[in-house]
């Protein structure tokens, strides 16, 4: 219509300008994809066995990275109320979801790390590059 302004909504942030930043911050924080990964690979586990598996997480961040993964629902947490107390932790299917998603990023780094470490090494040699 001649004459009439539309209004126009601006957006900021970071997740608006790339729709991946969301998925990013989710899926690939430090431990995410360790325990995934482990739950994946391995199953419905104890949380001893999954600290084992990982091996360089500590109690407390594993404990913190749990509650996060079954806050946004890829990891079921359950309780059995025995004696002594059990708690399983499994991939959720939102988490075996990402299979697909993890599956290409192998074949991408399998195809593609060494020219990254050619390309870092080119970089690193280079005399005109500033040094930190």
């Amino acid at each position: 219509m001649a004459g009439t302004k539309q209004a126009t909504t601006t957006v900021s942030g970071p997740e608006f300008a790339c729709p991946v930043s969301p998925v990013v911050d989710i899926v690939f924080s430090r431990w995410t994809t360790p325990v995934l990964w482990a739950l994946h690979t391995y199953g419905r586990q104890r949380f001893v066995e999954l600290e084992r598996r990982i091996g360089t997480i500590t109690p407390k961040v594993l404990t913190q990275r749990l509650r996060q993964l079954e806050r946004d629902g890829l990891v079921v947490r359950t309780y059995h109320p025995e004696v002594p107390p059990r708690v399983e932790y499994e991939i959720s299917e939102l988490g075996l979801s990402l299979a697909p998603l993890f599956a290409r990023l192998t074949e991408w780094g399998t195809a593609n790390l060494g020219r990254v470490e050619e390309a870092r090494r080119a970089y690193d040699a280079d005399p005109a590059r500033p040094r930190p």
